[in-house]
């Protein structure tokens, strides 16, 4: 469509941008390993030490040379985790415990339930291999390997691992300041006085909506680790819009607004930030979502995010989470695209890339599609309802059984 941006070249462009928008503040610091959960690594680790550290048992059993294995032996030591056994001597066996080091001279552990003991004699029910039931050194990871890549966001799985090399502390990227705002002098909070009354039956005036986005925002922006600063609604008004665009911009790596970039009398942003800054893009070739604009205010970049609540979710996934992820550094993460089958029909195609909210779900072996039934860009409930986004190109139509692509919400905000 003539004037729209289509969703990849947009992309491009602000990524491209990211650099740009670099500030004077340190950008690492040192956190330790309690406190890096979903934090950026800023160098790469290399492991100081193998995991495990030693061989180890895999099972409770004995430590025996496999070459000894048809003979009846004595018993010569007892090996419980946390202590280190003598040399075995030939002809003899190491009673032993999961995770105890195997003790040099034994190359195999037979599990206790493939022998008896008779006394102090050990006689096997059936021969044993060299290798077996032992964890060797380094199996998990060895020493002097790369364990992660400097860029990696921290999961819960990654500071285990970390942990087990012997790290306290890491080098990460610092959180990103991130400033929201909302426009529309037809929004009250839902704890406002105009608004709901806590506890209470909530109350509107004709014309008004409660903020949502300010929610949505708040809670996509913490999930993903960075630092909120909520400068709240901003009346339709062209000076104070201005004014707050320019303080926050000054606090932050990145303001996002809601609404206000389209082209009605009231539509203030847009003017505002080429005012105060530069703006670099308007209007998307997706839906929803078409109303965007994305920019730069000194050194923080720019959002201009449609007042819609849908649009708000899905031009913060696709556009805003890849931006903040390679302003601070991290490896860039696009989310996967699998292959589901429709169970809904298209009838009419449309001009623009599509983003659906959709339910995927395993259906016969089969991964299938179904979407929610009002995809309006102002019904939120319909993210809510969806744990999906079919992906569907202009000019498309959809016919049940057909193929189409889909992208997994967990997967767009995390």
């Amino acid at each position: 469509m003539a004037g729209l941006t289509p969703l990849q070249e947009a992309l491009d462009l602000i990524l491209a941008d990211t650099e740009a928008c670099a500030g004077d503040r340190a950008e690492t610091e040192e956190c330790s390993l309690s406190e890096a959960l979903g934090r950026v690594l800023a160098e790469t680790i290399h492991a100081a030490i193998a995991v495990p550290y030693d061989d180890n048992s895999a099972m409770d059993g004995y430590a025996l040379r496999a070459a000894d294995s048809g003979k009846t032996l004595p018993v010569s030591q007892r090996i419980a985790a946390g202590q280190a056994g003598s040399a075995l001597a030939a002809g003899t066996a190491a009673r032993i415990f999961t995770g105890a080091p195997v003790p040099a001279g034994a190359d195999a552990v037979v599990m206790q339930e493939n022998c008896e003991l008779e006394g102090e004699l050990l006689r096997l029910l059936k021969p044993v291999s060299p290798g077996e039931n032992i964890r060797c050194q380094g199996q998990d990871i060895a020493l002097g390997s790369e364990v992660m890549a400097a860029g990696r966001r921290l999961q819960a799985e990654d500071l285990g691992v970390l942990a087990s090399i012997g790290l306290a502390r890491v080098k990460v990227r610092r959180k990103l300041v991130v400033a929201i705002l909302s426009t529309g002098d037809e929004l009250v909070e839902p704890d406002g006085d105009t608004g709901g009354h806590p506890g209470g039956e909530p109350q509107l005036q004709s014309g008004q909506i409660y903020n949502s986005n300010r929610y949505t925002l708040q809670g996509l922006l913490i999930g993903l680790g960075y630092e909120v600063r909520d400068f709240g609604l901003v009346p339709d008004d062209a000076a104070a819009t201005g004014t707050v665009l320019a303080e926050a911009a000054s606090l932050a790596d990145c303001v996002i607004s809601t609404g206000g970039v389209s082209v009605g009398e009231e539509d203030h942003v847009k003017d505002q930030v080429e005012q105060l800054g530069t703006l670099k893009l308007w209007k998307l070739q997706i839906k929803p979502g078409k109303p965007l604009a994305y920019g730069r205010i000194g050194n923080a970049g720019f959002f201009g995010l449609p007042g819609n609540p849908a649009a708000v979710f899905v031009t913060f996934s696709l556009l805003v989470r890849p931006w903040l992820q390679r302003r601070q550094g991290a490896t860039d993460n696009a989310p996967l695209m699998l292959a589901a089958t429709a169970d809904f029909s298209l009838e009419r195609a449309g001009s623009r890339l599509e983003f659906m909210r959709a339910r995927a779900s395993m259906k016969q072996g089969r991964l299938c599609a179904e979407l929610h039934p009002n995809q309006s860009s102002g019904v939120l409930s319909s993210v809510s309802w969806a744990n999906a986004l079919a992906v569907i190109p202009p000019g498309t139509i959809v016919a049940p059984g057909d193929m189409i692509e889909v992208m997994l919400l967990d997967q767009l905000i995390r």
